[in-house]
């Protein structure tokens, strides 16, 4: 095994297997200082304002002069004057290609009613506004497994009752972009197949009014779905012991499920990483992209997101898109974010975090880079907006926020009933009502946080594994979690505390 990577003939930087010292030699390249583990070494001289290739694709320019040999990272290599804003080729469609051959494998799903198939069996308890959340949690904590695990002895088939809380609803426009976000969240989550029926507790007299979200969401009360407010039940205990009972009463039907064969075109997958570092591009993602071209081979489905970390690769996406207008529609939520964060006097690569940074990666350009390698290489089909309901089948982009439990709640309201998260620096996270499967990019990460990581991707840095074969490992985990096998997640109890509609606009 060679102590470096080199991704591209073309590149200018390799990537350090392990540290790298000064005065040893790599590739015929004298190293200058220490290079630290994922981190990068230049391979030829490169002179102020010219740009540096990963990938074969430009990830910054040089912001002092670089000796062949030295370590590329924040103190060398920003992303320009122009914030990264240089010249893309979107060549929309150019990169299309036939659908792959078709493939059948299944897993042992929950059908429900209307043709739709769960990967898990919950009862949600959501709140219309944070004001309500105290009460929405005190209701599901009575039926908690560690707490009061009689409450639920009885009911094998169901995973648990959990609360969804957050905390906006109120103090906004009740006609904004904020609301409408909010909206789509709530009734997404709703009517999620992976829960068989949802309680939401409001206050009553929050902006996000209960009936006004009904009727926006074409939702009614009915067996499945109930509502009510604080201050028309009476008060805290009241609506507690209303919630309680309501709860109760759907316990026997919740139970009456089975897990039957169904199809792998039944799964949709949320694509996440979070916590990445300069092995993400290499291992992780692109190995998860294998799993994503098998399930789209079996008819699935796979969500891409985190608009601004796809940013400065957004033009790998527009070549895949199935139609012009998809891929002006990715190019149109790239230009929304760029307003967005310059109104907000940010800059888009106020992204990578220093964790990312500590972990190898310098600008935004080479994390978007790494990251699009989760989505696969089959063709765009869509672009969805936050929490809109997904509906087309094969790899798809829904633009959210690049914060992990933001983005993943999006995606959980458009329909996604599993997620996939990759991370190299060892992020911890979870997903009620659907299943997260953690992906470590590194070994060094998978011994020491094992208990949270669901899959050790460093096989492939250090040769024993590769892409492909690791690809496969992690759809045929896809397919047992889908049929009930616990992730580590779910194992710790991770997934209501993450639930986090993306907040936008002014806090009145």
């Amino acid at each position: 095994m060679t102590p470096s990577i080199r991704l591209h003939p073309a590149d200018d930087v390799l990537i350090a297997r392990a540290q790298l010292v000064g005065g040893t030699t790599v590739e015929g390249i004298p190293v200058r200082g220490l290079v630290p583990p994922g981190h990068k070494l230049a391979t030829r001289n490169i002179a102020v304002g010219e740009p540096v290739r990963r990938y074969n694709q430009i990830i910054g320019f040089a912001t002092q002069p670089i000796a062949a040999g030295e370590h590329v990272h924040t103190h060398n290599l920003g992303v320009g004057a122009e914030g990264g804003a240089f010249a893309r080729d979107y060549a929309f469609g150019a990169d299309v290609k036939p659908a792959p051959a078709p493939r059948e494998a299944t897993f042992l799903g929950i059908r429900r009613s209307d043709g739709r198939v769960a990967t898990r069996n919950y009862i949600g308890v959501l709140s219309s506004v944070n004001c309500s959340a105290t009460a929405a949690r005190a209701i599901a904590d009575h039926f908690s497994r560690q707490t009061n695990p009689a409450a639920l002895a009885a009911f094998p088939m169901i995973d648990g009752v959990v609360a969804l809380t957050h905390g906006t609803g109120c103090g906004m426009d009740t006609q904004g972009m904020g609301m409408q976000i909010l909206e789509r969240t709530l009734a997404g989550y709703a009517t999620h197949a992976n829960f068989w029926g949802v309680i939401v507790v409001g206050l009553g007299c929050e902006a996000n009014q209960i009936n006004a979200w009904l009727a926006h969401s074409s939702l009614r009360e009915g067996e499945t779905l109930k509502v009510f407010n604080i201050q028309d039940t009476g008060g805290t205990r009241k609506t507690v012991e209303k919630g309680i009972a309501l709860v109760k009463e759907m316990l026997p039907q919740a139970n009456a499920v089975k897990r039957e064969p169904c199809s792998a075109s039944h799964i949709t997958i949320g694509l996440q990483c979070g916590g990445s570092d300069g092995y993400s591009g290499i291992s992780a993602n692109p190995a998860l992209g294998a799993a994503v071209d098998l399930l789209v081979a079996h008819g699935g489905t796979a969500i891409l997101s985190e608009t601004p970390e796809i940013y400065g690769a957004e033009h790998l996406l527009t070549r895949r898109a199935v139609k012009r207008e998809v891929g002006e529609k990715l190019i149109a939520r790239i230009k929304w974010w760029e307003h967005y964060t310059r109104i907000n006097e940010g800059e888009m690569n106020n992204n990578p975090s220093p964790g990312n940074k500590a972990g190898g990666l310098t600008t935004i350009l080479e994390k978007s880079l790494g990251a699009v390698a989760k989505g696969g290489t089959t063709n765009l089909e869509a672009v969805y907006e936050y929490a809109e309901p997904v509906t087309a089948h094969g790899f798809v982009y829904m633009d959210t926020p690049g914060y992990d439990p933001v983005s993943a709640t999006g995606q959980v309201a458009g329909g996604a009933n599993l997620i996939c998260f990759t991370t190299g620096r060892g992020s911890a996270y979870g997903c009620a009502p659907s299943p997260s499967l953690k992906l470590a990019t590194n070994s060094a990460l998978w011994q020491r946080q094992e208990d949270d990581m669901d899959v050790n991707c460093g096989e492939i840095i250090e040769g024993t594994s590769d892409i492909q074969a690791m690809g496969r490992r992690i759809f045929e985990l896809v397919l047992a979690t889908a049929s009930g096998e616990l992730s580590k997640s779910e194992r710790h109890g991770y997934g209501q505390n993450e639930f986090v509609p993306w907040q936008i606009g002014a806090v009145m």
